[in-house]
């Protein structure tokens, strides 16, 4: 029934079209309002073909779609709050006692909102319209062939032209014509985007022509390629992103445990207070700056995030886990009952509902690399931020003077203390550093998901996984596993789903670690064993 209405208003339109000159806009008005659906859409169709002179249409399309439209002898009123309006002329009418609403169901709004994409088309604003060619592209009614054929012509956007054209094409899916049905075929097989391929399985159900179904599955086919390269592609850029995530999140404890064989459990506790430091800048920012200094919140963020989450960690050297070097056992419940003590301290402070933090404008949107793969920028920012903390992280460990203190003291702490290091002293410091980077994790995570106090719990397991897979106190071992796990975590979510990809992946690092304890690279020193 509703492809019927369909056609009926597509045909009235079509009529109308040829004859609307001779329409006064008091009588388009009172058509666009008459009882009859297919007349009234008819009636919309052929005047959204029209100039708009003045925006009167444009006023009487929306007060149609906000129900505030009455008629009565054949006569349409737009109520304005107390006032009553003649849409024909725009002055002031008196409103009939015997005046009915009109009530749209939902086919009469897709043809209202249709009928004001149309008159978008011919908005000074490129953006305007590029959403009302692909409003009209979404929704394609053969009503509008004649509009969408002018408005080709003058067009000088080439965004809105190929939009336009797609929205023709698809229009001319419906006609009785063969060779007009093949064309339009041919013409969306070029347009690799779901909707399109959606669009093509809707036609072949309905499409009784034999050329017609084969140029239609022909054209499935190669969609259907093409959107499966843009899956591939998503599934390996979300791996990169959630590795670069899990990179910053293992980096800290990399270098922890692998300097003193810390099994740290309030490590993800540390990614919590970096993340935590972010949302109070966030505030400051919001509360005591302009609104134009907002973007720069994130900038001032990084080194309070890294600050505050690198006083904790020394804080917590210093005062429990010095004492407890050489028993990992007790390491590991001291440490699992701090970071107990620090979730509770943070749902004290902030409650225990999450709390959200804004990405800054130059993080908002992402880049379109194919109709179904879009980059956010957020995703890319951390995926680059990641890298820049490695790479600092790296020139620290290899160029200075505490990264050679913390080299040195990894592969023979003794040796380290006889020749004059302060063992003491580095541990603090590169336990520290340690836990800045994990607040720096922290940071970066704000930025993709919701803050609360149970946020670290979601990566302690998985860096371990990490530094383990790697290597202890193996850098380059945690950057191949950490990508390494994202990437093949992702693709096999896209196969086996969620829950059996993580089991999967779990599986895997248990075999490989049986058969390579030392993980992917071995630490190398004199006292290493081969």
């Amino acid at each position: 029934m509703k492809i019927l209405h369909k056609a009926m208003a597509a045909a009235l339109g079509l009529l109308l079209s040829l004859s609307c000159h001779a329409l006064t806009a008091e009588q388009a008005f009172a058509m666009a309002a008459a009882e009859d659906n297919d007349a009234r859409a008819a009636a919309i169709n052929a005047a959204a073909l029209e100039p708009d002179e003045g925006g009167r249409l444009a006023a009487y399309l929306q007060a149609l779609a906000d129900d505030a439209v009455r008629t009565a002898g054949g006569k349409a009123y737009v109520i304005q709050g107390e006032r009553t309006i003649d849409p024909a002329t725009g002055t002031a009418a008196t409103l009939p006692a015997d005046a009915e609403e009109i009530v749209n169901n939902n086919y009469l709004r897709g043809v209202i909102e249709s009928a004001q994409a149309a008159l978008a088309l011919t908005s000074p604003d490129v953006q305007a319209r590029r959403a009302a060619a692909k409003k009209l592209a979404e929704e394609p009614d053969a009503a509008r062939l004649p509009l969408i054929d002018k408005v080709l012509a003058g067009e000088p956007d080439a965004q809105v032209k190929a939009m336009l054209e797609r929205a023709k094409a698809a229009s001319l899916l419906g006609s009785e014509n063969t060779a007009e049905r093949l064309q339009a075929v041919q013409q969306l097989a070029q347009i690799h985007t779901p909707e399109t391929q959606l669009l093509l399985n809707q036609r072949l159900a309905d499409e009784s022509d034999p050329a017609v179904q084969k140029a239609i599955r022909s054209a499935l086919s190669s969609i259907a390629e093409s959107l499966a390269w843009g899956e591939r592609l998503g599934a390996i850029f979300s791996g990169l992103s959630l590795g670069s995530v899990l990179l910053l999140a293992a980096l800290g404890l990399a270098i922890t445990y692998g300097l003193m064989g810390v099994i740290n459990m309030a490590h993800g506790e540390l990614i919590m207070i970096g993340a935590y430091a972010t949302y109070l800048v966030q505030v400051l920012f919001q509360r005591w700056l302009p609104d134009s200094a907002f973007g720069w919140y994130l900038v001032v963020a990084v080194p309070v995030a890294f600050t505050v989450a690198a006083l904790v960690g020394a804080v917590l050297e210093r005062g429990v886990i010095r004492f407890l070097y050489g028993r990992p056992l007790e390491t590991l419940l001291a440490t699992f009952g701090i970071s107990l003590v620090l979730q509770q301290a943070v749902r004290s402070l902030f409650g225990a509902q999450n709390v959200g933090v804004e990405n800054p404008a130059w993080m908002s949107g992402g880049v379109s690399l194919l109709p179904n793969l879009t980059l956010p920028f957020n995703r890319i920012a951390i995926i680059v931020f990641a890298f820049a903390v490695l790479g600092a992280v790296a020139f620290m460990i290899a160029r200075t003077r505490l990264g050679l203190f913390v080299r040195g003291v990894t592969q023979n702490r003794a040796m380290a203390s006889c020749v004059g290091v302060n063992t003491a002293r580095t541990d603090t410091y590169a336990f520290a550093l340690g836990s800045g980077i994990a607040g720096l994790a922290g940071c970066a995570l704000s930025q993709i998901g919701n803050v609360g106090p149970d946020l670290g719990q979601n990566y302690i397991v998985d860096s371990f996984l990490v530094v383990v897979l790697g290597g202890v106190g193996q850098l380059a071992g945690t950057v191949y596993a950490a990508l390494g796990l994202g990437v093949l975590s992702k693709l096999l979510e896209g196969w086996a789903g969620a829950v059996l990809a993580k089991i999967a992946v779990l599986l895997f690092i248990v075999v490989f670690i049986q058969k390579r304890p030392q993980g992917i690279f071995a630490l190398k020193g004199r006292s290493a064993e081969a």
